[in-house]
């Protein structure tokens, strides 16, 4: 018997080197004992032998889909799968074509390997929440996770370009991420215990989680299908899970027995019409069915002194989302971004830098207007970190369903937004920044910095600055461009 042992329970290369020397040499698969440094030795432990020389020798080779099939099995939890891959292996050397053979046993069988490893990365990322410990500029945020199998390293660089910003660490029982903002390094497991249980945001996400809860769309078994149970434990909103499960009926039949035939007059919010859409009888588009549903937020207390919500605008196939600050007094009342004098100016540099603002999707961070009333003036305030917070998961729609390829944060608050935490504009101004998979982000000032500067030249040289940055945007994307004239 020929034991082989491998550095850990993902080393895919020590493996692989292994698995091309035994084959080589013919070893039959039954006559190879597979033992991970640090765990138990196999049944024939005491029979060790050396590996067969020229071990890396490349005397064949084999199908692109076995080596993606292994590399993504080989992070099961399951003990027997180094030994059934390399059966697998010696039978591919054979059948180049078996990997393909999906009724074959032990195709099959590594196949559902594959699969519970990327169900188990995709959880991963679903339901990884961090908790934030320390402030500025020491802060740092914590989660712990569970997985099923061996995947937090396959897992990790979702979140280096999720929270590129962000220093953070994951922990689980049996291996720890770190990001320190440049170097994704990976430690030992971790206790529970080591991870914040509770942070101040919580309380607020749970009240926005149950502000947004449908009992008319509620159905349970593809929810407990998409977020089992065994995650609850480690989400901020799962207390209030069963209670809304239990009472969904209850508010679905209250619904339809107080369901108005005849609108009620609103002296602050006009009913609005129908859109173009609606009215040719077309279905009503994801984004706005978004836009519907946000009319209605009431996650943070701005919507109860606001005209209106105020949601993004253009075209679902956007390539450039800008983010601003939040609507003004001209957006509140008009119902859209950016057209009070922010705005005006926003527009004259946009086409001073060539970029046509109907190809560009707009919107704000924050889509209530805050302010303090001072006579018959509604003055600005800024937002604050919860308010960003409750308003954020609307701006994740937005950018879910017009999937640009990239994100232009106006602002601290819109760079509060699109980086989930505290991102110095002055520090990174110009810059672009990997935001995840799919985009990137580039960092700039609001357009109403620019209207507040007192001094005319200082205001000169920022806008001609602004205009150049929005040019090297439109460089980076050119689809955006102005059409010539």
């Amino acid at each position: 018997m020929r034991r082989v042992g491998l550095a850990g329970e993902t080393d895919f290369a020590g493996w692989r080197k292994a698995a091309r020397a035994l084959a080589l040499a013919g070893v039959p698969a039954e006559a190879v004992s597979w033992e991970v440094a640090g765990g138990a030795a196999g049944l024939f432990g005491g029979d060790e032998e050396a590996l067969p020389a020229k071990a890396e020798a490349p005397a064949f080779t084999v199908p692109r889909a076995f080596m993606e099939l292994a590399e993504s099995a080989i992070l099961h939890r399951d003990p027997e799968r180094f030994a059934l891959l390399y059966a697998l292996l010696l039978r591919v050397l054979a059948e180049p074509g078996l990997v393909g053979v999906a009724v074959d046993p032990l195709v099959a069988r590594i196949r559902a390997f594959e699969k519970a490893v990327r169900r188990d990365i995709h959880k991963t990322h679903a339901f990884v929440r961090f908790r934030r410990i320390g402030t500025e500029p020491g802060e740092r945020f914590v989660a712990w996770f569970e997985p099923s199998h061996h995947t937090l390293e396959a897992s990790a660089p979702f979140f280096v370009r999720r929270f590129a910003a962000m220093h953070w660490s994951i922990l689980t029982p049996e291996r720890s991420a770190h990001w320190d903002g440049e170097t994704l390094r990976f430690g030992p497991g971790a206790d529970r215990a080591a991870a914040p249980s509770d942070d101040a945001l919580e309380e607020l996400w749970r009240r926005y989680y149950a502000a947004i809860f449908n009992p008319a769309r509620l159905k349970v078994a593809a929810m407990r299908a998409e977020m089992p149970k065994k995650y609850w434990r480690n989400l901020p909103e799962a207390p209030l899970i069963l209670p809304l499960i239990a009472d969904a009926q209850r508010r679905t039949g209250a619904m339809i027995a107080h369901a108005e035939t005849e609108p009620k007059p609103n002296r602050m919010r006009a009913a609005k019409p129908r859109d173009a859409a609606q009215e040719a009888g077309l279905a009503e588009t994801e984004l706005a069915a978004v836009r519907r549903d946000a009319a209605g937020c009431e996650a943070c207390p701005l919507y109860r002194n606001a005209t209106q919500t105020v949601f993004g605008e253009g075209p679902e196939t956007a390539e450039i989302l800008f983010v601003g600050e939040q609507p003004g007094d001209k957006e509140d009342l008009a119902g859209r971004p950016f057209v009070g004098p922010a705005g005006q100016l926003f527009d004259r540099a946009l086409a001073e830098a060539g970029i046509d603002r109907a190809k560009v999707y707009v919107t704000n961070a924050v889509k209530h207007f805050k302010f303090e009333p001072r006579g018959k003036i509604r003055l600005h305030m800024k937002p604050n970190g919860a308010e960003i917070a409750a308003c954020r998961p609307w701006y994740e729609k937005e950018k879910a369903l017009v999937r640009p390829k990239l994100v232009v944060a106006m602002g601290a608050t819109a760079a509060q937004a699109v980086f989930g935490r505290a991102m110095p504009v002055g520090r990174n101004r110009g810059r672009v920044v990997p935001l995840d998979a799919e985009a990137q982000a580039y960092l700039t000032v609001h357009p109403s910095y620019l209207l507040r500067l007192p001094d005319a030249d200082a205001k000169a040289r920022e806008y001609e600055r602004f205009v150049a940055e929005l040019k090297e945007i439109a460089d980076l994307l050119p689809a955006a461009r102005r059409s010539a004239a």
